[in-house]
């Protein structure tokens, strides 16, 4: 007997540790496609600003809209295709359509074709991004579902942490272009090789959970509209979860187009400029360990409440700074604020939703989340063109406060413990 065929015949079950070997490949794959990300952190501002010619404005973050636009609506078919054709197919489909990006943000002759490498980035990380966080939530059951998102997130925001910081050094030391964009294209061959030839599928892993699911309130599984509707408007808890992520990544867009702009047009190198975008994702990847865990044991609301305000008093302390150290400080801040909200919000969406369609439900979320990315730059692309970058960032900063202040009026506690 073949041990792929042994695998296969191994009874499927639940949990962390019952699952170990699978999850932790898709953890590292899921480092891989956050290194994708990574590789753009600062390399993009600054070939903008310094090889295009295009300042913080709209135009300037077209990149920016173009992957956010492309990834909102990819995660929301991500799910449903993950539930149609199972979760293996789609993830390798999306590291297939990563492959060309590299070479084009590293050879684009112009500002055109950095767009198109972020059209097909943004379909490729919503094709990936949500699969892995699908089939981690398959793998651990219900009783360790933060942990788990922590861990998922941790591993792609650490990648982009590292990428980043390493991507800057590269730069330093070789020129913005090609050099920062071999490793994502490293990243990429080494995601599709493991997608393909390692990775298994975990779609029995949800039917089984699904059959010892108590029943809901609402009898049948619901069509997909009606998954849309309840997670966007209709459920108190899901609602809120959705704009909160969606704020959530509108502050990641003005992090990652506007903030790299605003420390280079006060003196800093493009090496002080990798750190401070480095501590950010850093934080918030690592931060991930502990706050995923952490909502399991005391619930998922009021972490997710702090976590806005923090935000929101990070990106105050960036548009009131003046120097290296209190940048620093403010993104050890937004990078804390965000790990406590960021896979709390999934671990509210595994909470509510039915094992029957809870992928659809995580791809609505993340339609939501992922589309603040494409608001953010133009928000804050419209503001920065009007009245300059520091007026964005405290735009940005006051509708994240107000977007925390929304969660803890409207969200229900999810978790038991939380309730309790």
């Amino acid at each position: 007997m073949s041990a792929g065929g042994a695998a296969s015949r191994a009874p499927v079950r639940l949990g962390l540790r019952a699952n170990l070997a699978q999850f932790t490949l898709l953890v590292v794959v899921n480092a891989l496609v956050g290194g994708m990300l990574g590789q753009e952190r600062i390399m993009l501002p600054l070939l903008a600003d310094q090889v295009f010619g295009l300042a913080a404005s709209v135009s300037g973050l077209t990149y920016i809209v173009a992957f956010g636009a492309t990834k909102a609506v990819t995660n929301f078919f991500a799910g449903a295709w993950s539930d149609r054709y199972g979760r293996k197919p789609v993830l390798v489909a999306g590291w297939l359509i990563a492959l060309p990006v590299p070479a084009l943000l590293a050879l684009g002759p112009v500002w055109g074709w950095i767009v198109a490498a972020n059209v097909l980035l943004g379909v490729s990380q919503g094709l990936t991004w949500s699969t892995t966080v699908i089939m981690k939530i398959d793998l651990a059951g219900p009783e360790r579902r933060g942990l788990a998102m922590g861990l998922n997130e941790a591993a792609g925001y650490g990648a982009v942490a590292v990428t980043a910081l390493a991507t800057g050094y590269l730069a330093a030391a070789h020129g913005l272009r090609p050099a920062p964009f071999l490793l994502g294209a490293a990243y990429a061959a080494l995601g599709l090789g493991l997608s393909t030839l390692i990775v298994r599928e975990t779609r029995e892993h949800a039917r089984l959970e699904g059959a010892g699911h108590p029943v809901t309130t609402h009898p049948g599984e619901p069509s997909t509209r009606q998954i849309a509707w309840r997670t966007s408007v209709g459920d108190k808890a899901l609602s809120a979860a959705s704009q909160a992520g969606m704020v959530n990544n509108l502050n990641d867009a003005l992090a990652w187009g506007v903030f790299p702009l605003i420390f280079a047009s006060r003196g800093l190198g493009v090496v002080d400029i990798g750190v401070l975008a480095a501590l950010y994702p850093a934080v918030w990847g690592l931060g991930q360990l502990v706050t995923g865990w952490w909502s399991d044991h005391v619930g998922r609301k009021h972490l997710i409440t702090t976590g806005m305000l923090v935000q929101a008093l990070a990106i105050a302390l960036v548009a009131a700074g003046d120097r290296f150290a209190l940048w620093a400080g403010a993104q050890v801040l937004l990078g804390a604020g965000t790990a406590l909200v960021y896979p709390t919000l999934l671990a509210v969406i595994g909470d509510v939703a039915h094992p029957a369609w809870r992928a659809r439900a995580v791809g609505v979320y993340r339609l939501w989340r992922d589309g603040g990315f494409a608001v953010g730059a133009l928000l804050a692309g419209a503001i920065a063109g009007m009245w300059g970058p520091d007026a964005a960032v405290w735009a940005v900063a006051a509708l994240t406060a107000a977007s925390g202040l929304l969660v803890a009026a409207r969200m229900y506690e999810t978790h038991p413990e939380g309730r309790r």
